[in-house]
This record gives C-alpha cells, sequence and structure tokens, in this order.
C-alpha cells in the first residue's frame, strides 16, 4: 500500500461513514462501561486492570472521534492515522472486556476489594 500524498484528500462522504461507525463503536464502549460500573456488585482489585484497559481504550476512541470532526481529517494521511489510532484503541477496550470477562468466569470478581 502506497503513503498518500501530503495534499491526497479522501472523499467526504467515506469519512462520514467512517465517523458514523466510530461514533457507534464509541457508544457501544461507553455503554458497556456504563453499565459495568452501575452493577450493583462489589469492586475487588482484580477490576482495575479490565477497567484501565477500558479508559485508555475508550479515551483513544474519543480522541480518534475529535479528530475525524476536525476540518483536516479530509486529509488522507491524517484520516489513516486516524484510522489505525482508532483500531488500537479498539483493540485495547476489547482486551480489557476479555479480561473482565475472563475474570467473571473464574470468579476472581467476587474477591472483595477492601478487607
Amino acid at each position: 500500500m502506497s503513503e498518500p500524498q501530503a495534499d491526497e484528500k479522501i472523499d467526504a462522504t467515506f469519512r462520514n461513514g467512517s465517523l458514523t461507525a466510530t461514533g457507534i463503536i464509541l457508544g457501544f464502549s461507553l455503554n458497556f462501561i456504563s453499565l459495568w460500573v452501575s452493577n450493583p456488585n462489589d469492586w475487588s482489585r482484580v477490576d482495575l486492570l479490565p477497567m484501565s484497559f477500558l479508559i485508555v481504550g475508550i479515551a483513544i476512541q474519543v480522541k480518534v472521534f475529535a479528530d475525524l470532526l476536525a476540518r483536516d481529517s479530509l486529509l488522507a494521511a491524517k484520516y489513516d492515522r486516524d484510522r489505525r489510532l482508532f483500531l488500537i484503541g479498539l483493540s485495547i477496550v476489547a482486551v480489557g472486556m476479555g479480561i473482565a470477562l475472563l475474570n467473571d468466569i473464574l470468579g476472581l470478581s467476587s474477591m472483595r476489594m477492601f478487607g
């Protein structure tokens, strides 16, 4: 795959589709963390690891979403960078969800945080 030229632009319609997909996935990530935080179960130290992955991944997704709203996001080089960064953020969120699920399956989340 060749590197885009410095002034090469992508079509606005293409960027808008990516912006929509990014927003939907970001919404899913925020909904997951919201439901997890509002869960009435007690927190434990083991929950800190997946929570940190989720926070970092969501922060990256929010940054990419904001970048895609900028006018210069139509530049191909910037769009490609944001796309790669979004996939990294999505992967980090997926790892956090996987760790949280594994903690639940193994019963590690039932340990008390304090006491």
